[in-house]
């Protein structure tokens, strides 16, 4: 739902908090916020959080901020208090294997929505950080910077963060000459060694360039169904063949992705 606007009204109070204390002051709330971790790594899940804070409480969380602003040691902080205070939240856990098989914006998309269906409390309204999300089970907006400027989202992404870090860190312990321990499945330099160095493991997205390129090189097929972007069919010369099974973009799938004796990556 997209077509309730917010009123236009002076924004005032909570410092830059100030559009959902508007909202929340016409009778739009609760006002829930939506934020993810983990779009841009190429390892480890996506991870969707919403959030309703108390109407003010942007004001009493002092270090409340954008997850990525904050260090470890505040995250954790924050973390806890935006637990031990929020109205309602929900955390959705989307595995790698949706995100190969989806596609990472679709997956995003479809995590947002069911972040705010997991809520117990029914928002009145939803703001989402930096883009739309369409089939919202309420009036939605986004806001740019989102997680800097509107309290709930902001504590939505370290819900988020913090959650996906943990989980990041587990799997460290499992596949530990990868480093997820220290940039949690972002590409890096070290990453990218790493998957030079061992190929993928399980928990990378073999969808995403980098990784098909080293599934490639190693000559390892994928372990799930995959959705090859357009890049990364590109990188890995594979040739294609568009699979008519309705899921995706370009609907092409590493369904039975075989690799050759030149390392390239081939659909058939």
């Amino acid at each position: 739902m997209t077509g309730l606007k917010p009123p236009r009204a002076v924004i005032r109070g909570e410092s830059s908090w100030g559009l959902q204390a508007a909202l929340e002051r016409r009778g739009l709330g609760p006002v829930a916020g939506v934020d993810e971790a983990g779009r841009g790594a190429c390892a480890g899940p996506l991870v969707v959080a919403a959030c309703v804070l108390k109407p003010g409480d942007g004001a009493r969380l002092t270090e409340l901020t954008d997850s990525k602003l904050l260090t470890a040691a505040a995250r954790e902080r924050v973390y806890e208090r935006v637990l031990a205070r929020a109205v309602d939240y929900a955390v959705v856990v989307i595995p790698t294997e949706e995100v190969d098989a989806r596609g990472i914006h679709v997956t995003n998309v479809e995590g947002m929505r069911r972040a705010v269906s997991h809520l117990r409390t029914a928002p009145g309204y939803v703001l989402t950080d930096g883009f739309g999300v369409p089939g919202m089970p309420a009036p939605s907006l986004p806001v740019i910077k989102g997680d800097r400027v509107v309290a709930c989202v902001a504590a939505a992404s370290v819900l988020a963060k913090v959650t996906r870090d943990r989980i990041m860190a587990d799997l460290h312990d499992e596949y530990p000459v990868y480093g997820f321990d220290v940039h949690k499945g972002y590409t890096t330099t070290e990453h990218g060694a790493a998957l030079t160095e061992h190929g993928p493991s399980a928990v990378h997205r073999w969808s995403y360039t980098n990784v098909a390129v080293a599934a490639a090189v190693h000559r390892r097929e994928p372990p799930h169904r995959v959705l090859l972007t357009a890049a990364a069919l590109h990188a890995t010369a594979a040739p294609v063949r568009a699979l008519d099974d309705g899921l995706g973009q370009n609907g092409l799938f590493a369904a039975d992705w075989h690799v050759n004796s030149q390392g390239g990556a081939r659909i058939s």
